[in-house]
C-alpha cells in the first residue's frame, strides 16, 4: 500500500499508538506532520525517522485551541500545499490524579470530552476545506473498543470514545459528496504510557490486583479477555491506518474497526 507523497497529519503522533501510525506512515512514504502539545518529544521523533530518510516534522499543537490548531493547518498548507490524510489520535484517559481515584470525576468528564470528542470536530473541521478543494481526503479517528462495550472504572472515557464512534458515523455521510472517507479505528489492549496508567489506577483501587505491577495487571487481563491471547502494538493500529488512508479503502467509510485480538466482535 502506497503512501507516496501524501501529506499526513496525526495528532497525538509521537508517543504511543500515535507513533506507531507516525512511523508506519513514513516508511509507506507519506509526509508525515506531528501535532502534539509535547513539542520535545515530536521533535525526537521527526529527527529519528527523518535520519532514516523521511520527511516528517513537529508542529507544536493543543488540539484543544482553536487558533493553535488554525495555526498548525496553515504551517502545514504552508509547507506542502495540501492535507491528503487526516488522523485524530489525541486523547487523554483522565484528569490528572486520576490514579488515585475509584470512579470518574467531573474534571474527568471534562477533559476526555474536551480532548477525545471536541478535539476531533475542531482539528477535522480545520482540516477539511483543504481536503473539498481537492475533492479527496482520509480522515481516521482513534477510537476505542471501551466506545462499545464500556466500562465500570472510567465511564467517562468510555463515553467520549463512544461520541468519536458516532462522530466519524455523522462526518462520514456529511463529506461523502466531497469523496472524503472518514473511518475510526477502536484499539483494544495496546501497551503504551496511557495504559500503564490505567493499570496503575487498577492497582491503586482494586483489591484483587494488589501488590501486581501494572505490568502484571496488563497481561493477566490481555490473558482473560483476549481470544488470540496476545495484545496489540502500535504497529497493529499503524497498519490499518495505513490501509484506511490508502486508495484501497476508498468504499470503506463510515465504520468503526476493531483491532483487538477479538476481545470485542461488534
Amino acid at each position: 500500500m502506497d503512501l507516496l507523497d501524501k501529506v499526513a497529519i496525526v495528532t497525538g503522533g509521537n508517543s504511543g499508538i500515535g507513533a506507531g501510525v507516525t512511523d508506519m506512515f513514513a516508511k509507506h512514504g507519506a509526509k508525515v506532520i506531528i501535532a502534539d502539545i509535547s513539542l520535545l518529544e515530536s521533535d525526537s521523533l521527526a529527527d529519528k525517522l527523518q535520519r532514516q530518510g523521511h520527511e516528517v516534522y513537529a508542529i507544536e499543537t493543543d488540539v484543544t485551541k482553536v487558533e493553535t490548531v488554525e495555526s498548525m493547518v496553515s504551517e502545514t498548507i504552508k509547507r506542502f500545499k495540501t492535507i491528503d490524510i487526516l488522523v485524530n489520535n489525541a486523547g487523554v484517559w483522565a484528569a490528572q490524579g486520576f490514579v488515585d481515584r475509584a470512579f470518574s470525576s467531573p474534571e474527568d468528564w471534562d477533559i476526555t470530552y474536551e480532548v477525545n470528542l471536541k478535539a476531533v470536530a475542531t482539528v477535522t473541521n480545520a482540516v477539511v476545506p483543504h481536503m473539498k478543494s481537492n475533492s479527496n481526503g482520509k480522515i481516521i479517528n482513534v477510537a476505542s473498543v471501551g466506545g462499545k462495550i464500556g466500562s465500570p472504572t472510567n465511564p467517562a472515557y468510555m463515553a467520549s470514545k463512544a461520541g468519536t464512534i458516532s462522530l466519524t458515523k455523522s462526518s462520514a455521510l456529511e463529506y461523502a459528496k466531497f469523496n472524503i472517507n472518514v473511518n475510526a479505528i477502536c484499539p483494544g489492549f495496546v501497551w503504551t504510557p496511557m495504559a500503564m496508567s490505567i493499570e496503575e489506577q487498577l492497582g491503586s483501587n482494586h483489591p484483587e490486583f494488589t501488590n501486581m505491577t501494572p505490568r502484571e495487571i496488563y497481561d493477566s487481563l490481555v490473558a482473560e479477555k483476549i481470544p488470540l491471547g496476545r495484545d496489540q502494538t502500535p504497529d497493529d493500529i499503524g497498519n490499518l491506518a495505513v490501509f484506511l488512508a490508502s486508495e484501497y479503502s476508498r468504499n470503506v467509510t463510515g465504520q468503526a474497526i476493531n483491532v483487538c485480538g477479538g476481545f470485542n466482535m461488534d
